[in-house]
């Protein structure tokens, strides 16, 4: 376990897996009349009440300070509630795996805020690697969707704005992480905050009764419940050891494991055109993996004010 809690490509493999299995997850929710914000809701509740209850069982508690709470609502509101809602609702018009190779793009997308913000940039093979995985999500994403069955543009419209939150989240996480705050208790507020914003846009929006349609599908929220719960452990985890361009890659393995999912659990069924993409896609995160491995582990990463900058 200790290996895996200092290994880049170990947390990567994990937590992509992990946030791969809220595809399937999510399209059974949906397909059963849950409404997205409700399901989104679940699994940043759920997330951060068990992972609050293992905070509390040992004996730590959070410290609320004002960064803090703005690394919070920030974070919440970045990369969680917004990507996850529009994720959600876009997965019954796209399919789970179509859905999932929209993660595919945040790696570019946080590699073109890194060089913007004159955050650390990867070397050039780094920059290959992003490259490959690129190709293969341009080739999956030409065959919009399941074999036969066109995406409405608006809907890819809709996925399309998911990499580009996702990428804001992970720079934002990492220049203004608060400082001496350990993985669990940043995933704590941050996913207790999105659950707060989320309940304000249910109670407003649809009411109460958006959280009937869980009782339909018990399994599935506890299901969700657990692996969104581990997920953000090693995901945290994972920001802290290789950096916001390497974290962005778990949208690689998302997708891959989306596209299985999809097709053997829920009977989705994609064009060699996707599989093919989906096998590029492979090949950029082990390009990348190597790129990390020749420049080690990157330094705290930080900001400065423009006007001490020359």
């Amino acid at each position: 376990m200790k290996f895996l809690w200092d290994s880049a490509i170990g947390l990567l493999v994990v937590t992509g897996g992990l946030l791969g299995m809220t595809l399937p997850f999510g399209k059974l929710a949906t397909a059963a009349g849950v409404p997205a914000m409700a399901w989104a809701f679940t699994i940043s509740f759920g997330a951060g009440g068990v992972l609050l209850l293992a905070l509390l069982l040992r004996g730590e508690r959070i410290r609320l300070t004002p960064h803090k709470l703005r690394y919070f609502f920030v974070t919440a509101a970045i990369s969680y509630a917004i990507p996850n809602l529009l994720m959600f609702s876009a997965i019954p018009h796209l399919g789970a795996g179509y859905t999932g190779i929209m993660f595919t793009l945040s790696p570019v997308v946080t590699l073109v805020f890194s060089i913007l913000l004159g955050v650390r940039r990867p070397n050039l093979l780094g920059v290959i690697g992003i490259a490959v995985g690129f190709i293969g999500a341009v080739m999956v994403a030409l065959t919009r969707g399941e074999a036969g069955q066109a995406a409405d543009y608006f809907w890819v419209a809709i996925g399309l704005l998911i990499p580009v939150s996702l990428a804001a989240g992970n720079i934002y996480r990492t220049v203004d992480w608060p400082e001496g705050t350990g993985p669990i208790e940043l995933a704590v507020g941050s996913h207790l905050a999105s659950a707060t914003l989320l309940l304000v846009g249910i109670w407003t929006l649809l009411g109460w009764q958006a959280f009937a349609s869980l009782a339909g599908v018990p399994l599935v929220v506890v299901g969700q419940a657990a692996s969104a719960s581990a997920m953000f452990v090693f995901f945290f985890r994972l920001q802290a050891v290789g950096g916001p361009v390497y974290l962005s890659q778990i949208g690689y393995v998302a997708a891959a494991v989306g596209l299985f999912a999809g097709t053997i659990l829920l009977g989705e069924h994609y064009q060699l055109l996707t599989w093919l993409g989906a096998a590029i896609i492979t090949a950029g995160v082990f390009i990348t993996t190597r790129a990390q491995s020749q420049v080690g582990a990157p330094a705290p990463l930080r900001i400065e004010p423009a006007s001490s900058r020359s």
